[in-house]
């Protein structure tokens, strides 16, 4: 399957709005670790969740298999091309923001696909268009630092495991949670 081209992967604005007020947007964020285990955070410059530390990502396109999605947000977010079959799919979680794109009038809701890359990209040659910083964070340290979203700390909780595993006898098929 080709990449939607430019014309068709983008809504305009009044369009787009309508879709993020009345229905879910599916997105997959990468889990990027160091060979060390640190992990990738940017600062992010958008709604929702601007100014907090996450993980990159973004939204899939129509039209765009889940695979096709995966190596274009490598390349936009990360800089380069990541093979789709390297990486682990760590599982669905649901996101939902009292915000969105374009103000604050309604909420966003996610539907998103997690996948974890093992990779080393260079901060400084990292794009800027959706984070305006990045730095590697050891798990433990980005769990406990509250200028890291809540969403991106929902990876990284022992006790938050992926789909169709067992965590201390308990079965989490699809782990939901929302901001308070």
């Amino acid at each position: 399957m080709t990449l939607p081209s430019q014309s068709q992967a983008w809504l305009p604005d009044a369009d787009f709005a309508a879709v993020v007020r009345h229905a879910p947007l599916i997105s997959i964020d990468l889990l990027v670790r160091s060979p060390d285990g640190a992990v990738l955070l940017g600062q992010r410059l958008r709604r929702p969740a601007q100014g907090s530390w996450f993980v990159p990502g973004g939204r899939v396109r129509k039209g765009e298999s889940v695979a096709a999605a995966f190596r274009r947000l490598c390349l936009d977010e990360l800089g380069q091309e990541q093979a789709f079959e390297q990486a682990i799919f760590r599982g669905v979680y649901e996101h939902h923001y009292a915000d969105n794109v374009f103000g604050d009038d309604f909420t966003t809701h996610y539907v998103v696909l997690a996948y974890e890359l093992v990779l080393a990209p260079v901060l400084t040659t990292l794009p800027c268009e959706q984070h305006d910083a990045y730095r590697w964070w050891q798990p433990d340290e980005l769990l406990a630092d509250a200028s890291v979203h809540l969403h991106t700390r929902w990876y990284f909780q022992s006790d938050f495991a992926p789909p169709g595993q067992s965590l201390a006898g308990k079965s989490q098929p699809f782990p939901q949670r929302s901001l308070p």
